[in-house]
């Protein structure tokens, strides 16, 4: 099948979906009204409190949200055929992940920007805030751990990508000054400026990587991390204005003007998908993900369709800088739907290229030999790009070599594949860097807010020292597990809890509706979060069952640790989860049977 047939009915679909459905959660779901004051505007502090332009928070809340899942999990899903990804990358994100995001920014600004943690211990009960404080802490610690991984593999030894990712720190402050301090309201020049000036840092990259200058960029695994640590903590501590807003806002043009660039290849090459509707592994059995189609795609593609991370965004940086409550629907939904156009896009990336070069690059030879495949194109493309791809496992050589295919098919594009292939894999860093600065932060505001439970000072946003302390402990965590490279054994429960505490999001968000009167919509979240729920308590426990426990138990020691930690810590977090659930809807049964009473969302009304 060639890939327009399937591009353009995505993208009439994700018109008709924000056009009509979000325009029907902003109106009758959540009655967004612009006459009531958000909390940018009710507890502004000019730190981390701050009206932004809807625009330039679109910038910050897509860059923070799109990071390596809707990349590398829709590639990695392929193994399944390009169909089920297909289908629940657009499904998944119009009826669940775009939903999902849009009442979290709504609950949070409504509830003063407070975290997801706060929200749920307001609205459902003690218990179940503690429960949820502590599982979406260690979530977000996997996460960030995983996600700074992947850059520092991807940079490593790398002049041309960590110069220009080094850059654009330098440049989106000067941006920040400029937009914020210098000469407010004028976005557009600054805009202007920054993008040529990104633009220019690209392309200089690949003369700085080949100039006696070039060394200086070469840092090691253990170098690379310990930069992260140090951005990591800077964007966090630092007014969101001179840092973290003006730096996600650029790389926001840059990750959707290269999607969009994409889409626009996709269309003129029009490359078939050589890979099956569906394929002989999904049963289970395949040689990157083991478990069969249901439940695992799912939770592989996880952040293409929705994923919990984002409801920590938009709990956390992002309603502290939302300037009106229109700003919601696309900010909330809209970026939603451009980070399933990621996936969509990274899919059909992937599926282009010829099974037998798909599994080459995502297994180790060994394993690739058991499969009876050959390759077919991928000696030439491995001589374009001028690196070795095969055995290149994790999704993101693949997509890189899918995506400087397409490109270097248009025309006047041939001969520069291997650009484009540095290009890209540039492009992913790029992705989850933003990711990472804006998690700190919002792992920053959760131990505040945990700590001021024990001394209430602690918990003040504006805070010096408070925010210090807490960002030192958060970084210190993620980094810690680079650094060692431990964060290996536990990575495959990143899907697992990313989804869990998506559950746990939706359960806040239908509490907030029957809470708040309007029962009568609670569906658009309940649908989504049986789902959801059932799915991934399912993986999870296939996942302990068939996997980490037979490792904990096995005959090999090596994987012993690795098979009892990821056994816990999985069962742990889906027992958290459950008791939230259950809380949940003792709390729905309690409201709607009136033997608790209703609550208006009225905090953040100036």
């Amino acid at each position: 099948m060639h890939a327009l047939y399937v591009l353009i009915p995505i993208l009439g679909i994700m018109v008709i979906a924000y056009r009509y459905y979000s325009a029907f959660l902003a109106a009758r779901v959540m009655s967004l009204d612009d006459s009531r004051r958000t909390p940018a505007h009710t507890k502004y502090d000019g730190h981390n409190y701050y009206p932004t332009s809807r625009w330039v928070l679109f910038g910050h809340h897509f860059a923070a949200i799109t990071g390596a899942g809707p990349l590398l999990g829709p590639v990695l899903a392929a193994q399944f055929g390009f169909a089920p990804g297909l289908i629940w990358l657009v499904a998944g994100v119009c009826l669940a992940g775009a939903v999902h995001d849009m009442i979290a920014l709504w609950a949070s600004s409504r509830r003063g920007g407070r975290s997801l943690a706060e929200i749920v211990r307001s609205e459902i009960g003690t218990t179940a805030g503690t429960t949820a404080a502590v599982a979406i802490l260690f979530m977000l610690v996997i996460a960030l751990a995983g996600l700074g991984l992947a850059v520092v593999n991807a940079l490593a030894e790398s002049a041309w990508g960590t110069f220009t990712i080094g850059a654009t720190i330098p440049l989106a402050v000067l941006m920040g000054f400029y937009m914020f301090k210098w000469r407010p309201g004028h976005v557009r020049e600054a805009t202007i400026f920054g993008v040529f000036a990104m633009i220019f840092c690209v392309i200089a990259g690949e003369w700085v990587a080949n100039s006696s200058w070039g060394s200086a960029f070469v840092l090691s695994h253990k170098q690379l991390t310990v930069a992260l640590a140090v951005y990591g903590f800077a964007a966090s501590v630092l007014p969101v204005w001179m840092l973290l807003t003006p730096r996600d806002y650029l790389s926001t043009f840059m990750k959707i003007g290269t999607i969009g660039a994409l889409v626009i290849g996709v269309i003129i090459v029009n490359p078939v998908l050589q890979a099956p509707a569906f394929s002989q592994f999904v049963g289970g059995g395949g040689p990157i993900i083991p478990g069969p189609l249901f439940p695992f795609v799912f939770i592989t593609i996880a952040c293409g369709a929705i994923s919990g991370f984002h409801a920590l965004i938009a709990t956390g940086t992002t309603p502290k800088m939302l300037d009106k409550e229109s700003d919601i629907r696309p900010i909330g939904y809209g970026a939603m739907l451009c980070e399933g156009m990621v996936g969509v896009m990274a899919l059909i990336a992937a599926t282009a290229l010829h099974p037998g070069d798909y599994y080459a690059i995502n297994t180790a030879p060994a394993v690739f030999q058991t499969l009876g495949l050959s390759t077919v194109n991928l000696a030439d493309l491995q001589t374009q790009v001028g690196e070795n791809v095969v055995g290149r496992p994790g999704g993101a050589v693949s997509l890189a070599v899918g995506m400087a295919d397409i490109f270097s098919r248009l025309p006047g594009m041939r001969g520069l594949m291997a650009y484009w292939y540095h290009f890209a894999i540039m492009f992913e860093a790029l992705f989850i860097l933003t990711t990472i600065d804006a998690g700190t932060r919002v792992g920053r505001f959760l131990i505040q807010e945990f700590g001021g439970r024990v001394y209430q000072p602690f918990a003040r946003a504006d805070s010096v020292p408070a925010s210090i302390a807490a960002t030192t402990l958060i970084v210190l965590a993620w980094a810690y597990f680079i650094w060692t490279g431990d964060i290996s054994s536990i990575w495959p429960m990143f899907g697992i809890a990313n989804q869990l505490i998506g559950s746990v999001a939706l359960a806040v968000g239908t509490t907030i509706l029957i809470n708040s009167g309007r029962a009568r919509y609670a569906w658009v979240t309940l649908l989504p979060l049986s789902f959801l729920s059932v799915t991934t308590l399912t993986a999870g426990f296939l996942s302990v069952r068939n996997t980490y426990w037979p490792e904990a138990v096995g005959l090999d020691p090596a994987f012993h640790v690795r098979g009892y930690v990821n056994s816990i810590c999985t069962s742990l977090l889906m027992v958290c989860v459950v008791i939230i659930l259950i809380s949940a809807a003792r709390r729905w049964l309690a409201v709607l049977s009136g033997r608790t009473p209703m609550m208006e969302l009225t905090e953040s009304v100036g």
